[in-house]
């Protein structure tokens, strides 16, 4: 992995929120949160697992006492690069939610440069809808989502029109937008 600054790394994970997840509105609340800066951009020092694990309690611990944060996007650049690894790892994420009492509070959504729906092949356009610049993991409060979901019209088509918008865009297209995505001058 290149050797960014933090700045360099949330930039880069800016531009993908803009320009992929808010441009193809792959998730419709995202937009808001971003234009209320209510998004928490951080990245992680963690090089072990169990320190990861310990940043991600931190940011829960956090988002209960502050909660004109949203949502946090904990990036891990320098950790979990294998998505198998990363993917095992999203179990730990989950048992942290039970011990911290906070199952039904939060969930944990996942993004990785590498993500791969089951039942896909690796380079299959829909992948895309979860692959980012970073791995990272997605914090996001359930009570709000249940509130945004609720007020949205067939939230239940949004997987399957994520999906026919990135067979759309095509591979090509969609490698090279979160490639872009890296680039300092990308979207200016």
């Amino acid at each position: 992995m290149m050797d960014l600054r933090d700045d360099e790394v949330i930039a880069a994970t800016r531009r993908w929120v803009e320009q992929v997840v808010v441009a193809f509105n792959l998730c419709p609340f995202a937009k808001r949160e971003l234009v209320k800066e209510r998004v928490r951009f951080v990245v992680s020092k963690a090089d072990s697992e169990p320190e990861l694990l310990d940043e991600l309690a931190h940011e829960l611990a956090l988002l209960n006492v502050q909660p004109d944060v949203e949502t946090t996007l904990l990036i891990h650049p320098q950790l979990l690069q294998d998505f198998y690894q990363y993917n095992d790892f999203l179990e730990v994420a989950d048992e942290l939610l039970v011990d911290m009492d906070l199952e039904g509070v939060y969930q944990v959504a996942s993004f990785h440069p590498d993500y791969q729906f089951g039942g896909t092949e690796p380079e299959d356009a829909e992948n895309y809808t979860n692959r980012s610049p970073f791995p990272m993991l997605h914090l996001l409060r359930e009570d709000s989502l249940t509130v945004a979901i609720d007020s949205y019209p067939e939230v239940d088509l949004i997987p399957e029109r994520n999906i026919e918008c990135m067979n759309e865009q095509g591979v090509e297209k969609l490698r090279a937008l979160l490639k872009a995505c890296l680039k300092p001058d990308a979207g200016n």
